[in-house]
C-alpha cells in the first residue's frame, strides 16, 4: 500500500509555522537584534547601529557596572507615555551610593574612572542609594541622555538583555567594549576633566531647574532615547 503524498503546500505551511515558532522562541528567550535611534550612547553607540541583545547572561548572574542593558521603560517612563525599550549602561549597583559632581560620578565617595562617555557630566545629581533589585544607568553620552538622573532606577524586573555584540556597520563589527572598561585597581582614581556647567550649547534645550535639590540639565522633551528593534524589509 502507498502511502498518500502530502499536499506540498500543507509542507511548506508546516515549514514556516515551525520556523516562526523557532523564531519567536529565539527572540523572546535567547537573544534579538535591535537598532539605535538616537544619540544618546555616544561615542559607544552611533545612531542606527545594529545590535545583538543577549538574554541569558542575568538568569544566570546579577547585571554589572558597565553593562549596557536594554530595559522596558519604568513605570515613571510610562506615566510620560514612552512604551518602546531604553539602552543605557549600568553604573550604580544595589545599596550603593552615587552622587555626581564636578564633572564626576562616585560610586560610595570613590571618583570612578569612564573612558566610554563623550564628555564629562555637566550636572549635579544625588547623592542617592540605589534601592534593592534597582540599577542607576546613564548614558555614555552624559549630556545628552535622558536617564537615571531624570526619571529614577531601573528595576531589574525590566531588564530585557545586555547588548554585547554590534553586527552593523561592518567597519565598527564586534563586542561594544573592546578594552577592560574599568582599571583593575579600584583605588585608581577618575581622569575625567573637571568642570561644571559650561556655557549652553542649546537655549532651547539647556535649562537648568532644581528638583529635590537636585540640579538638572537638558529638560526631558529635548530628547528622543527609546531604542526599536531590528526593522526588517
Amino acid at each position: 500500500m502507498t502511502k498518500k503524498q502530502e499536499n506540498p503546500w500543507v509542507e511548506i505551511i508546516k515549514t514556516l509555522a515551525t520556523a516562526g515558532i523557532l523564531a519567536i522562541g529565539i527572540r523572546h528567550f535567547v537573544a534579538e537584534a535591535r537598532y539605535i535611534p538616537s544619540s544618546s550612547m555616544e561615542p559607544t553607540l552611533e545612531i542606527n547601529d545594529r545590535l545583538i541583545i543577549e538574554k541569558i547572561s542575568y538568569r544566570l548572574r546579577a547585571p554589572e557596572r558597565g553593562d549596557v542593558v536594554v530595559f522596558s521603560p519604568t513605570d515613571t517612563l510610562r506615566e510620560q507615555n514612552f512604551k518602546d525599550a531604553f539602552i543605557k549602561r549600568v553604573i550604580g549597583l544595589p545599596g550603593e551610593k552615587v552622587e555626581v559632581k564636578r564633572g564626576t560620578v562616585y560610586i560610595n565617595d570613590r571618583p570612578l574612572r569612564e573612558q566610554y562617555i563623550e564628555e564629562a557630566p555637566q550636572y549635579q545629581y544625588g547623592p542617592v542609594v540605589v534601592p534593592e533589585d534597582r540599577y542607576l544607568v546613564l548614558g555614555d553620552n552624559r549630556n545628552n541622555s535622558y536617564d537615571s538622573h531624570y526619571w529614577g532606577f531601573v528595576p531589574r524586573d525590566n531588564l530585557i538583555g545586555r547588548a554585547f555584540i554590534r553586527f552593523w556597520p561592518f567597519n565598527r563589527l564586534g563586542s561594544l567594549d573592546e578594552q577592560p572598561i574599568y582599571p583593575k585597581n579600584e583605588n585608581e582614581h577618575s581622569s575625567i576633566t573637571n568642570y561644571l556647567f559650561p556655557n549652553p550649547k542649546s537655549d532651547n534645550c539647556l535649562a537648568e531647574h532644581a528638583t529635590n535639590g537636585t540640579v538638572f540639565v537638558n529638560p526631558p522633551n529635548c530628547f528622543t532615547e527609546q531604542i526599536s528593534y531590528q526593522q526588517h524589509g
